[in-house]
């Protein structure tokens, strides 16, 4: 006997929500699988090969167990699915997601994948009911007993690893920064880039535009040992405590770090040291700007997932274009202007 349609319709409901729930818990093997893929260098196998690659010649240039060859197109067929190889013709080829995977491309994302997928980052999100209920400021402090900023004091091999991933995310943001916003530079003699970790963004300003002179600040264990150029130099010190001054101050990717009240310090810190160039100084953000009515479906979620990822490991938040101009007006700015052209994140210039 046929069910009535009513009965049909919330089974199926009921089954697609259990579906739902399903794809959330499981979440973290697609992050798993793109975290191996890296590792045994896959990507870059199949770009040495020149031309689409079969299970068998893949798994021999990786020297993988043959008995793990039926466990290798299983890997691969969940990365297909993703859209991060094809597979076409018995045969496996590079997407422009896994072609930001390679280690030696000059855009490599390679070493920040690894960051967000690192035990580091990871653990503390067991312990976020925990959190919910203590004193700690994150997840991360529930779980390690310290900020990340001063466990990466502690641990050398985790602060090159975050060092190197913030590097790599770097070069896709320059080569859009220096060729497609060069109005932002105009009319600058000195940039300082506030955080700047090894220097990746200051010396492409400095390349770009060889008369604005470069100052790259960050943490003593960040930039000892790193050699500038004749418009770039490298300075040891908190960005809490002292900023040089330029006619400008660069904050790629630093605010989202902090708490409100500490985002108004770094700005105010900022303010002072731009201070003195009268119209030509500025704060450069680049940093997302969360619009929900704006952004497509899937970004505005992996804002929402970075978000998330703040809260977590470094007491911050991703903000609204609102909550961005409260930031601005209590550090004493007056006006700013956002140009959203690095996709998930825009460029903000805060004027004093």
């Amino acid at each position: 006997m046929a069910l009535p349609n009513a009965v049909v319709d919330s089974r199926q409901e009921l089954l697609d929500a259990q579906s739902h729930v399903w794809n959330l818990i499981y979440n973290y093997i697609s992050s798993m699988s793109l975290k191996s893929a890296i590792q045994l260098g896959i990507p870059d196998a199949i770009h040495k090969h020149n031309k689409p690659i079969t299970l068998p010649q893949l798994a021999d240039a990786l020297s993988i167990n043959k008995a793990k060859s039926p466990a290798l197109f299983r890997l691969m067929r969940i990365l297909v699915h993703f859209n991060i190889f094809k597979h076409e013709e018995e045969a496996y080829s590079l997407t422009r997601a896994s072609r930001l995977l390679l280690r030696d491309g000059p855009l490599s994302f390679a070493p920040l994948a690894l960051v967000g997928i690192d035990a580091i980052m990871v653990d503390p999100f067991h312990h976020m009911a925990e959190w919910f209920k203590d004193e700690f400021p994150t997840p991360f402090f529930t779980r390690n007993g310290k900020t990340m900023w001063e466990f990466g004091e502690n641990d050398e091999g985790w602060n090159k690893v975050f060092n190197d991933g913030m590097s790599s995310d770097s070069h896709i943001v320059n080569s859009i920064l220096v060729n497609e916003c060069k109005h932002v530079f105009e009319g600058l003699k000195s940039v300082v880039d506030v955080a700047g970790g090894t220097g990746v963004v200051a010396k492409a300003v400095a390349g770009a535009f060889p008369d604005i002179k470069c100052v790259v600040l960050d943490l003593p264990q960040v930039v000892d040992g790193l050699k500038g150029s004749e418009n770039l130099r490298f300075v040891g010190g908190d960005m809490f405590e002292f900023i040089p001054p330029a006619d400008a101050v660069i904050l790629k990717w630093i605010l989202h770090n902090w708490s409100v009240e500490d985002c108004v310090r770094i700005l105010k810190k900022c303010k002072e040291v731009i201070g003195g160039i009268g119209n030509g100084g500025k704060v450069i953000i680049v940093d997302m700007v969360v619009d929900c009515e704006k952004q497509e479906h899937s970004a505005f979620q992996t804002q929402l997932l970075f978000d998330v990822l703040m809260m977590t490991v470094l007491a911050g938040k991703e903000r609204t274009e609102k909550e961005w101009a409260h930031l601005f007006s209590s550090a004493g700015f007056q006006n700013y202007k956002i140009t959203p052209i690095l996709g998930l994140r825009s460029v903000i210039e805060v004027f004093p």
